[in-house]
């Protein structure tokens, strides 16, 4: 539907159609595309135009007119103003078909193909999920301390005691250590001297905990004194880090992690394993979802014949269940604790005598183990947002193995790199799982089965 003209007021009236990939509302007037923060799908708002940003012309709401059924009360009070979760305003239904829809058409749109796609896998609980949480800090100049994630659009902090997305037992840490931080006399600058980012960590089954400091330097006097005092406050927490973070980069964490107090790792059961999980190794911050995407992972790999290549394997969450399953797998990590990590959770787990280790990148290891003596199966890929680097992309299509399992957390990425993929003499598209990882923002997995043309 168009817009109403402007009034006197340089006010227009418009309806909500759509949501941008990054949770903007969009809206047309006189074929001209607005961009409406803070609102949803079927609304009616009036809202003042702001000019470009960005090339791209912005609203600002002036009054919700008409409210959409699929809007509710936010569980959250910062989320007007908060850019951690933009889809807090629509119902859980509404964000998860909204979600299937967005994988659809950019399948669509970007990898020109008509996707054979899967109803979207959703989270039973999409409040108090997340089990990790970087926390940007900064210290005013009258010494209280700020402690919470940007403003949209911005590097604004806005200040929090609570974020109900993360775990509650990790919620209930926020407070206490901001008490602790802001009472301490370090510098806190998360783009310079001193202080960075708070990161805690829990295991939802196991309930230890890890507290992680980073900082710009070790320089933090008492900081062994205020461990100790934390490893007594809470029985939970099992160890104390410190990780060194000295160059000015949008890079969170950096190559240094020291343990303070206590152990740098906690332990979690995961797909009928056990896991160590380090204070700077990735893993799923929603696991119960990542253990649903399980059967759909074994069955977009196969029966094993021969063996798996776990590209990305990371501390081998998804290789070494794969393992337990009756693959030989190859895991290939670049991060030396994560694939420390990997031994260690295979050895733990008797799976050492089916996993062998590579320490490097994909594009350096790939084509030997495609080459290699033993026969491959299947090949598992989990790259990082920005998709697969051309060089593993070429491999994969100079080597083709009889199936390819390809887990994305972007689909505008995973869809650049299907067209490549399902081109001419390449693999053909079997099936797409979206999955949602992350309820109450627009990020969505998604597990794209392949197979050799």
């Amino acid at each position: 539907m168009d817009t109403t003209g402007p009034d006197q007021a340089g006010l227009l009236e418009v309806d909500i159609h759509d949501l941008s990939r990054e949770g903007v509302g969009i809206a047309r007037h006189q074929g001209q595309v607005i961009l409406v923060p803070q609102t949803v799908p079927g609304d009616r708002v009036r809202i003042r135009p702001e000019g470009l940003r960005r090339r791209q012309l912005q609203g600002r709401v002036e009054a919700i007119l008409q409210p959409s059924a699929q809007r509710r009360r936010p569980p959250c009070i910062l989320s007007d103003h908060c850019g951690g979760c933009s889809l807090q305003a629509m119902q859980d239904t509404a964000q998860q078909a909204w979600k299937q829809t967005m994988v659809q058409e950019t399948l669509r749109r970007l990898a020109a193909i008509e996707p054979p796609l899967r109803p979207l896998l959703s989270a039973e609980e999409s409040l108090g999920y997340r089990n990790r949480a970087i926390i940007p800090l900064e210290r005013l100049d009258d010494g209280r301390l700020r402690a919470g994630f940007y403003r949209r659009g911005s590097h604004r902090i806005v200040n929090m005691n609570h974020c109900p997305v993360l775990d509650p037992r990790l919620d209930a840490l926020i407070a206490p250590l901001k008490a602790d931080l802001e009472a301490s006399d370090w510098p806190v600058d998360r783009h310079g001297r001193g202080l960075r980012h708070l990161a805690l960590r829990i295991g939802q089954r196991s309930g230890e905990l890890l507290i992680t400091l980073i900082a710009s330097s070790a320089d933090l006097p008492g900081l062994e004194s205020l461990a100790t005092s934390w490893m007594q406050r809470w029985p939970a927490l099992v160890g104390v880090c410190l990780n060194l973070q000295p160059e000015p980069t949008n890079v969170l964490m950096g190559p240094e992690t020291r343990c303070i107090a206590g152990r740098a790792w906690l332990e979690e059961p995961f797909a009928g394993l056990r896991f160590r999980i380090g204070s700077d190794t990735f893993f799923q911050v929603h696991a119960p979802q990542a253990e649903r995407l399980l059967p759909s992972l074994r069955e977009a790999c196969g029966d094993p014949q021969g063996r798996l290549i776990d590209a990305y394997g990371g501390i081998g969450t998804f290789g070494l269940p794969l393992a337990a399953a009756g693959w030989g797998v190859d895991v290939v990590e670049q991060h030396p604790s994560s694939l420390d990590l990997a031994r260690s959770n295979a050895a733990g787990n008797g799976l050492e005598g089916r996993v062998r280790f590579h320490q490097g990148s994909v594009a350096d290891h790939l084509e030997a183990l495609l080459n290699g003596t033993d026969p491959v199966g299947a090949v598992l890929v989990d790259p990082p947002r920005r998709g697969l680097d051309p060089a593993v992309l070429q491999t994969l299509l100079r080597h083709p193995s009889p199936r390819l399992a390809y887990l994305s957390c972007d689909p505008a990425t995973l869809a650049r790199d299907l067209r490549l993929l399902t081109g001419l003499q390449g693999y053909r598209l079997r099936w797409v799982q979206p999955v949602d990882f992350f309820p109450n923002t627009t990020h969505v997995e998604c597990l794209a089965a392949l197979e050799r043309s």
